[in-house]
């Protein structure tokens, strides 16, 4: 059987289909999409692993990560696109969704 993700970090599990996403586009559109609840929820659980995430990531190349790896590297990728609504925006997320809406991402230099 293949873990969902690396061990330690399998709070992280209840979020992995909604939040585990390839792609810095794709990553933009569910931040906005996303219920602001879920979105809280996800922020909370995983801002303070943030940290031990990061510290495990870098054991293996980026290049040859392991699916339960690349799955946490997708997931706090996508933590660095929420922390921005939570962090940051607050209550105007659902404003600026409307706006990149209207901005079409075209390319992205860290994968689309």
């Amino acid at each position: 059987m293949t873990t969902l993700l690396p061990t330690g970090f399998e709070a992280l599990a209840p979020f992995a289909d909604r939040w585990a996403i390839d792609g810095s586009i794709a990553r933009a559109a569910r931040r906005g999409d996303a219920d602001p609840a879920d979105r809280a929820a996800f922020f909370a659980a995983a801002a303070p692993l943030l940290d031990a995430a990061l510290t495990h990531l870098d054991r293996s190349p980026i290049d040859a990560l392991p699916p339960p790896e690349q799955r946490l590297m997708d997931m706090m990728l996508t933590l660095a696109h929420v922390s921005l609504t939570e962090e940051i925006l607050g209550d105007q997320e659902p404003a600026h969704a409307r706006q990149r809406h209207h901005m079409r991402i075209t390319r992205s230099p860290a994968g689309a």
